[in-house]
């Protein structure tokens, strides 16, 4: 069942209404609707070839619709892609990659390393950080333009399982400091859904959509996922300070797997 995202509101960052993306002769995405609230955190979830990473490049404007609107107005969107590589024979500071390709202050740069909970590695080589450490300094570089929203596109791939945890602590923490937004992308389903105010489940088009309790209990998810994840969910869920309304028919309490 396709279950309906939430209306459209007029104060969201982000409205995404009839969004069908097609490359060659396969449709990658299908009539996708989504609206992203600001100070909201959102995830979005699905197997390999969903769709996900795509719907993140429409949003900024890499690929472009076949049907549909992708809808942004004059909101400021730092971007963390999935993968970026440089060269290891290429001599480069943290600092001047961050300088690239428009130039910063250097205290601008030490503030956005700060807030990605890395702010004493300017001076340090990129072929030399660990990938934890190379994916902050990707989240300062998002962070300079002062961004509305973040779009992270599986910003914690080929981390460990505490690095992961401590990434998703990171970006709880920009969000509470700055209020912006965010909407990642990401695989490591207990972790990140706990972390997320709302979470949207792609497989083409949206299966469904809610709270992380919501979707973990819905069957369109549990098809993907299996039920396993479900149990899991509840060591990692905690509150957060605000509530979203959701629009999914699943309403199913969880306890803690023991």
């Amino acid at each position: 069942m396709n279950v309906p995202m939430q209306s459209i509101e007029a104060e969201s960052l982000i409205d995404i209404s009839g969004l069908t993306v097609r490359h060659g002769g396969n449709t990658i995405l299908t009539n996708v609707d989504l609206s992203i609230s600001p100070g909201e955190i959102v995830t979005i979830v699905g197997p390999n070839g969903s769709g996900k990473s795509t719907l993140l490049r429409a949003i900024i404007g890499a690929v472009a619709p076949a049907t549909g609107q992708v809808r942004t107005g004059d909101v400021r969107i730092g971007y963390v892609p999935q993968k970026l590589h440089i060269d290891p024979t290429l001599p480069m500071t943290v600092m001047r990659f961050l300088g690239l390709p428009t130039r910063v202050s250097k205290a601008k740069a030490i503030d956005a390393l700060s807030e990605a909970g890395v702010p004493d590695i300017g001076g340090r080589q990129m072929v030399d950080l660990s990938g934890g450490q190379f994916q902050r300094v990707l989240l300062a570089r998002a962070l300079l333009t002062d961004p509305d929203i973040l779009l992270l596109d599986e910003p914690t791939q080929g981390l460990d399982q505490p690095g992961t945890a401590a990434f998703y602590r990171q970006i709880e923490d920009v969000r509470a400091r700055l209020g912006c937004a965010v909407l990642m992308v990401s695989h490591d389903l207990h972790v990140v859904m706990g972390a997320s105010d709302r979470v949207i489940c792609l497989n083409g088009h949206v299966c469904c959509h809610g709270t992380p309790e919501i979707v973990a209990s819905a069957p369109e998810y549990r098809a993907l996922f299996g039920t396993g994840t479900a149990g899991a969910l509840a060591l990692y869920r905690h509150h957060h300070d605000h509530s979203h309304d959701e629009d999914c028919d699943h309403d199913h309490t969880h306890q803690a797997a023991e």
